[in-house]
C-alpha cells in the first residue's frame, strides 16, 4: 500500500491509472477504523481494479472544538487494517493540503436535506461534509465512491451534492456494521466507557421496536414519544427520534404504500454523541 500526504503526488499516480484505463474506487474516513469501514474496502475491492481510502479529521465539520480534539485517532492500527485488507493507495493529509486557503467553503443549497436532524442540531455541519467530499473527489475522481448506511442524512446530501457536481461517480451506501447485541459500529464506540457501552444497546433496541410499532399501523408520533421516554429513562438525552421519508427525509406520519420509511435517533451519553437509524418497510 502507498501511503500519501500530498495531493498533488496522489493526483499524479491516479491520472497514469486512469490512462491505463484503471477503474478507481474510493474510501472517505475520518480514521478510528472499524469493521464498517473495512465493509466498504472490501465491497470497493470487489468492484474496482484499486481502492484509494483517505483519512482526515475534517474541522469543519464540527460543532464543538472539544468534539473535534477528542475525535479518536489510531493511524498506525489503521494502516494495518488497510494493508489487511488489500487498500492499494492511502492519503493522510494535514489540514493546509485539504485546505490550501484555509477559508475554502463549497456554495451549494442543500434545500431541506440539512434542516431536518443533524442539520437542526449540528448547524453547517453538512456545509462541512460537502465541503471537503466535493474537494476529495476532485483530488481522486473515483468512478464509485462508498460510504455507510449508519450515516444515513450524510449519505443523503452527498448523493445530492455528487449528483448535482459530479454527475459520474457512483455513491453506494453500504448497510451498517454491528456488534453482536446491535450496536451500530462507530469511531465514537472507543470513547464510551464500560457502563456506557453497555447502555448503547438501548438504541438499536429502540429502532427495532419502532419498527414493529410502524408495521402495526401505529402513527410516527406515538412512536417517537414513547422511544424518546424510553431512551431518556435509560440513561440517555434524546436529541431526535424521526421517522421519515427514505428519499426526501421528510416526516411520514403514518405507513403508506408510496413512502420507503426510515427511523433516526441521535442521543448522548454524556459527552459522547451517538446516531443511527433502521429502515422501516
Amino acid at each position: 500500500m502507498q501511503i500519501f500526504n500530498n495531493k498533488e503526488q496522489l493526483k499524479t499516480i491516479l491520472n497514469q491509472k486512469r490512462r491505463e484505463k484503471v477503474s478507481i474506487g474510493f474510501v472517505p474516513t475520518m480514521g478510528a477504523l472499524h469493521e464498517g469501514h473495512l465493509s466498504l474496502l472490501i465491497r470497493a475491492k470487489s468492484e474496482t481494479d484499486i481502492v484509494v481510502c483517505s483519512i482526515f479529521v475534517n474541522p469543519k465539520q464540527f460543532n464543538e472544538n472539544l468534539d473535534f480534539a477528542n475525535y479518536p485517532k489510531t493511524p498506525v492500527k489503521d494502516i494495518d487494517l488497510l494493508k489487511k485488507v488489500g487498500c492499494d493507495l492511502l492519503y493522510m493529509p494535514e489540514i493546509n493540503d485539504i485546505y490550501e486557503h484555509g477559508n475554502e467553503k463549497l456554495d451549494l443549497d442543500l434545500g431541506y436535506l440539512d434542516q431536518v436532524m443533524e442539520g437542526k442540531f449540528r448547524p453547517n455541519h453538512f456545509n462541512g461534509v460537502v465541503t471537503v467530499v466535493d474537494l476529495l473527489f476532485k483530488i481522486v475522481q473515483p468512478g464509485k465512491a462508498y460510504f455507510g448506511k449508519k450515516d444515513f442524512q450524510q449519505l443523503s446530501v452527498i448523493k445530492y451534492m455528487s449528483a448535482k457536481l459530479h454527475p459520474k461517480i457512483e455513491i453506494i451506501g453500504i448497510d451498517t456494521s454491528r456488534d453482536e447485541d446491535g450496536l451500530a459500529k462507530s469511531s465514537r464506540n472507543l470513547l464510551l466507557n464500560e457502563s456506557d457501552r453497555k447502555l448503547a444497546v438501548n438504541i438499536y433496541q429502540s429502532l427495532k421496536d419502532a419498527r414493529e410499532k410502524w408495521n402495526k399501523g401505529i402513527n410516527s408520533n406515538s412512536i417517537s414519544e414513547h422511544e424518546i421516554n424510553f431512551l431518556n429513562a435509560s440513561g440517555f438525552q434524546t436529541e431526535y427520534f424521526e421517522i421519515v421519508d427514505m428519499l426526501t427525509l421528510k416526516p411520514l406520519r403514518e405507513k403508506n404504500e408510496n413512502s420507503r420509511a426510515i427511523a433516526c435517533v441521535a442521543v448522548r451519553l454524556g459527552k459522547i454523541r451517538l446516531i443511527d437509524n433502521i429502515e422501516l418497510n
